[in-house]
């Protein structure tokens, strides 16, 4: 069934446990990930970014999601992660998604500010939900998530004050915060400041996300749902699943591409899976 940020974060945000966000750039990787989450009686957010339109364009990745959402057994919001222009929200809007993120957040507090104050009016009115980021998420070298480098992505941490000011002045249903974490693969494993995720979730009252997902221990996933995060979200991780089940479903040239398509809709469902498991939203939907 088609599900808002509402709908699913606020349960988890109570129940102390994450739902998990997993963009689909392609068919394989929505069946993936819907058929893990109807399996394990998940609910789950999937969506796509901006910065993957090259690889599946807005419009015909809407023409698969949405009704693949509406058909689902359990709850499945429809998300554009990191909008970062108004027309890109406002057409994803148009297409029918549940859910928005409109990333304002290299621009100064107070533009963020008014740009998703105006935005959230928007989605709200088209009875969508919509999520912002304070502070700003880098991202790893060669990240198809990302789109900046930090050299020292401390100085960029969310605010707790801040952010309980930023909630109130716009009305968004979900902030992703900056505690330490990245876009794509790391290198080194990141240190996530789970002190700071505490104190934010301790003053504001919406869901907190954590972005740049992939590749964080089991333990760092555990230990910052405990401390408030409701919502992750997931990419490399999957995309890297694809790519290697079909890689070992390949033996010699004569295999076609309907060889692969279900290697690489049964390499997404196991990854999934297992990032719905250790989330604990299973059998939450």
């Amino acid at each position: 069934m088609l599900a808002t940020l509402n709908d699913v974060l606020i349960p988890a945000k109570k129940g102390k446990y994450a739902v998990g966000l997993f963009n689909a750039v392609n068919l394989e990787l929505a069946r993936g990930i819907i058929g893990a989450a109807e399996k394990t009686g998940s609910p789950v957010i999937i969506g796509t970014a901006e910065v993957l339109f090259p690889y599946g364009p807005l419009e015909e990745v809407s023409y698969y999601l949405i009704p693949m959402a509406k058909k689902a057994k359990v709850p499945v919001v429809v998300h554009l992660d990191h909008g970062l222009n108004k027309e890109t929200c406002l057409k994803a809007l148009k297409l029918g998604f549940s859910s928005i993120m409109y990333d304002c957040s290299t621009d100064p507090y107070d533009i963020n500010v008014k740009k998703v104050k105006e935005m959230a009016d928007i989605a709200h009115s088209y009875g969508a939900t919509i999520e912002a980021e304070l502070g700003h998420v880098g991202d790893n070298e060669g990240s198809a998530e990302g789109n900046s480098h930090m050299v020292d992505p401390a100085k960029f941490y969310t605010d707790p004050k801040q952010a309980k000011d930023f909630v109130e002045k716009t009305g968004v249903d979900a902030l992703a915060i900056a505690v330490g974490t990245a876009h794509g693969a790391y290198k080194l494993p990141p240190k996530l400041d789970f002190q700071r995720i505490e104190t934010i979730a301790d003053i504001i009252d919406v869901p907190l996300v954590l972005h740049g997902g992939s590749g964080l221990a089991d333990s760092d996933f555990k230990k910052a749902i405990e401390k408030g995060i409701s919502k992750v979200n997931i990419f490399t991780d999957i995309n890297i699943a694809a790519v290697e089940a079909e890689f070992r479903a390949f033996d010699h040239m004569s295999k076609g591409i309907i060889d692969l398509i279900p290697a690489a809709v049964n390499g997404v469902e196991a990854a999934v899976t297992k990032k719905l498991e250790l989330f604990e939203s299973v059998g939450k939907g």
